[in-house]
């Protein structure tokens, strides 16, 4: 079952100031420096897919890949509001990105939002680098980030809480945390109320979601497993070294 299947419901709102437009503009600019041209993109672990819809908008062919049924269901719907241009130029498959096969190749693979460190285990990540070599075309680029073991160390997940609404739902989301360091894990404990603003019904989510911290020695050792190389790494959307204080770390991977 997917960490998501109760969380996709307040996904969009939970996230309502995420700077997708941002974020599409630096995957933009790092295709641009490591493989200008590039046309076709694949986003395993593509959520609701703002991040595709975006990418679309600057002309790239976008394939988007989530296990989460329920999320791919808010995807497509988007699909109703786009110009009859973009619509060709985006589509959603349900699917693993341990085991998703899609039968093409794509200039580049992306996987954001941490998606990669959603891959708790050497198997689990051995099998998603696995997954996206197979799908670059030669010479294409694996654009990740993740949680980066030596923040997550030093300024360790406290608990959060987090209240926000908009027309309909007046949301409150709790986050407890609790580390296992043998395993390099965070289980991020979500405690979700949401109460509709008509009718005043209120919804109560529990959901727990396992986080792996990673490593740059690790990952050249999946990286290298895979058959790719890395080329670049630095702090996710500000490309400056990583450090002690930089949770989001963004690698660019050869195939």
């Amino acid at each position: 079952m997917s960490a998501f299947e109760s969380y996709s419901r307040y996904y969009n709102l939970l996230y309502q100031d995420k700077d997708y437009a941002g974020e599409a503009a630096y995957v933009n600019s790092l295709i641009d420096k490591h493989l200008p041209g590039a046309a076709s993109i694949l986003d395993l672990g593509c959520g609701t897919g703002t991040h595709n819809f975006l990418l679309a908008e600057m002309g790239y062919e976008v394939t988007g890949v989530d296990m989460s049924q329920e999320m791919l269901a808010v995807a497509n719907s988007r699909l109703a509001g786009i110009s009859s241009a973009q619509l060709p130029l985006i589509s959603f498959h349900e699917g693993d990105i341990r085991t998703v096969l899609l039968k093409r190749t794509f200039d580049v693979v992306i996987s954001l939002f941490h998606v990669i460190s959603y891959q708790t285990s050497n198997d689990d990540l051995t099998a998603a680098f696995a997954t996206a070599r197979s799908h670059l075309k030669p010479g294409g680029i694996f654009i990740f980030d993740c949680w980066y073991g030596p923040a997550v160390l030093t300024d360790r997940p406290a608990v959060r809480v987090k209240r926000l609404e908009n027309t309909e739902i007046a949301l409150t989301r709790m986050v407890e945390p609790v580390m296992h360091p043998d395993m390099n894990l965070v289980e991020l404990n979500y405690h979700i109320m949401a109460r509709d603003k008509k009718n005043g019904a209120v919804e109560e989510v529990q959901e727990t979601h396992r986080m792996r911290y990673l490593f740059r020695p690790e990952i050249e050792l999946l990286v290298q497993k895979s058959g790719m190389s890395i080329i670049e790494s630095s702090e996710w959307m500000t490309g400056l070294e990583p450090g002690f204080g930089t949770w989001g770390v963004c690698f660019v991977v050869k195939g």
